[in-house]
């Protein structure tokens, strides 16, 4: 292992210059998830500079709006091929609440589909939708004994995706905390790969941003299982601030430079710049 750190600190630009030092893939603390095709479209190529440049940084990569629904099977496939290929895994991202609509046996089918394409991870989603508790943990259940990680979502604020006006889910209120941390310890004892914290109600479309549920959320799963939505600058920074370089976060993929640089301590805001470090001290 000491030889495989030193291969890639002498393979980065600059190795002299110390940065944290960050688990090597696959890790379970200090995940970065990036968002594919959605905002802009996303073909092997360009996923391929990202890799080429940031790869060691990229966990996981999320499609999102089902929009692996709207491409090519090939386009798709080769997409996840490249992932697997630089140890990236693969989340359907928070589709499953649409496919609920179609019946169950189109979810029997999407659950196949997804085995078939070879994703890994199919994020359990419920934003738009009322579903009880229990419904969620059978879909958790079935996903699992398809032999894929089930990643349950969980929120404060019902409505939330699909780039929803802030008045509109103002008018729609929010759901309790506590409400929902009861939800992803079920979760959690149900198997879940992770937990996904959606961000509109605490960080996203609200005034004021509800630390206190982020706190809350920490203090009861810690801080491996939760995966907190994070797609602006300001916003990840905060969990940098406040939670270190091990929380795991979600961004856009044209952010993954913006957040490595917060992670590794190299740059940062003037509350962040030199601020963010990391203790691992060497074995005797």
């Amino acid at each position: 292992m000491a030889q495989s750190h030193q291969k890639k600190e002498e393979d980065r630009a600059f190795s002299f210059i110390r940065i944290n030092e960050r688990p090597r893939k696959p890790r379970s603390r200090g995940i970065t998830e990036i968002r594919g095709p959605y905002y802009t479209p996303m073909g092997r190529r360009y996923l391929e500079d990202i890799f080429e440049t940031m790869g060691d940084y990229v966990d996981a990569l999320k499609f999102a709006g089902g929009s692996f629904s709207l491409m090519p099977r090939r386009a798709v496939k080769d997409l996840l091929d490249l992932c697997h290929l630089h140890n990236v895994v693969v989340s359907t991202g928070g589709f499953i609440e649409y496919v609920l609509t179609q019946g169950p046996q189109a979810v029997d089918r999407y659950i196949a589909e997804c085995k078939e394409l070879e994703f890994d991870i199919v994020e359990i989603s419920s934003g738009f939708i009322s579903i009880p508790t229990d419904d969620l943990l059978r879909l958790v259940e079935k996903v699992q004994k398809a032999g894929l990680k089930a990643k349950p979502e969980v929120g404060i604020q019902f409505g939330a995706g699909g780039a929803t006006a802030s008045a509109e889910l103002e008018a729609e209120g929010t759901r309790d905390p506590e409400w929902a941390i009861r939800q992803a310890k079920r979760f959690v004892e149900a198997g879940a790969y992770q937990i996904m914290i959606e961000s509109e109600g605490i960080t996203e479309n609200i005034p004021v941003w509800r630390t206190d549920v982020v706190a809350k959320i920490v203090n009861a799963l810690g801080l491996e299982k939760p995966m907190f939505e994070a797609a602006d600058p300001e916003v990840f920074a905060w969990y940098i601030k406040n939670y270190g370089p091990d929380v795991n976060l979600f961004v856009d993929h044209s952010q993954i430079v913006q957040l490595e640089s917060l992670r590794s301590g190299i740059w940062g805001t003037k509350s962040l710049w030199g601020r963010v470090v990391t203790y691992q001290p060497k074995a005797a």
